[in-house]
């Protein structure tokens, strides 16, 4: 009896594993979008292409709370190399102008950001999950997507979005990490 409660409790594991990895909330085996160009999305300041750093967020999201900061510290570091990071709210929720206006104020949000009310942008991107970020080159291609909340200031990711825009004599990347 009791080899038939652990077999039963072993088979439900692994049903459940399996439910999870076939289920569409699964992402890991995406594949990559790198190389691939976003869709009807360009990104042109003062006549040149920017790369840039889009951030799918909401204000009903903890994650995407904790990330703001360090979100504002990144636009704050790699507009000198004619970067940008542009927030986009996909207003999933019925969120109202008032809570997103209020997550820009209690956040000192920096960056440029969107409330997407036909929640289109986040939909052509396939993104479900909060916050998402998409690492957008200066060619206007994807470089990278990033699932969940990150620490944007680490040296490590600091040097990673640096290093996809075209360095300027008057600035070091030296200056840019903490």
């Amino acid at each position: 009896m009791k080899q038939k409660v652990i077999t039963g409790v072993v088979a439900l594991f692994i049903a459940a594993l399996v439910a999870i990895f076939v289920s569409p909330g699964y992402r890991e085996g995406e594949p990559s979008i790198a190389g691939q160009t976003p869709k009807d999305f360009a990104f042109i300041s003062n006549g040149k292409a920017m790369h840039l750093v889009l951030n799918f967020w909401a204000s009903w999201c903890p994650p995407c709370v904790d990330e703001a900061a360090s979100l504002n510290q990144l636009q704050q570091r790699i507009s000198a190399y004619g970067g940008t990071v542009l927030g986009i709210d996909p207003d999933v929720n019925g969120e109202t102008q008032e809570a997103y206006e209020k997550f820009l104020k209690d956040n000192s949000i920096v960056f440029p950001t969107y409330l997407d009310t036909s929640q289109q942008i986040a939909a052509s991107y396939g993104t479900s999950m909060y916050p998402e970020t998409y690492i957008i080159g200066p060619d206007g291609k994807f470089e990278r997507k990033i699932i969940g909340p990150q620490n944007w200031t680490s040296p490590e990711m600091l040097s990673y979005i640096t290093s996809l825009a075209p360095k300027k004599e008057s600035v070091q990347e030296s200056s840019l990490l903490p």
